[in-house]
């Protein structure tokens, strides 16, 4: 798995962990049934606390996105698909926000916004 952190970003390390971890689910690089490493490794790995690790799993216990199994580790979980669904429109529609602000500020119509995206949904 590989997770980037970074000491100047905004974020906490935790969330910045917790945000890659949960993309890489909801890309379905991880799967439902994909282990996770355990706390000390994957703590030992990134050089961080084996506490922000904890918290990590902790959080996306919470949000249904992991299990933990005692004694034989934490799991990707696919046993909330409406919560994945919904967080992956959710990281939709925050870039297409993004994208909008940035059309707005270029003053891009709507319309030729519209052509732009159709275009280049239909490329891939």
């Amino acid at each position: 798995m590989k997770i980037l952190i970074s000491n100047a970003s905004d974020s906490p390390l935790y969330q910045q962990i917790k945000e890659q971890i949960k993309d890489a689910i909801l890309k379905e690089e991880f799967v439902e049934g994909d282990a996770l490493p355990s706390i000390r490794a994957f703590a030992n790995d990134l050089k961080v606390s084996v506490l922000t690790i904890r918290r990590v799993y902790e959080d996306l216990e919470q949000e249904g996105f992991i299990t933990s199994q005692v004694g034989k580790g934490t799991f990707v979980s696919a046993g909330n698909l409406e919560l994945l669904l919904d967080s992956r429109r959710r990281l939709v529609e925050q870039k297409m926000l993004a994208m909008i602000q940035t059309a707005k500020s270029l003053k891009i119509s709507k319309e030729e916004l519209n052509a732009m995206m159709d275009i280049l949904y239909e490329e891939d």
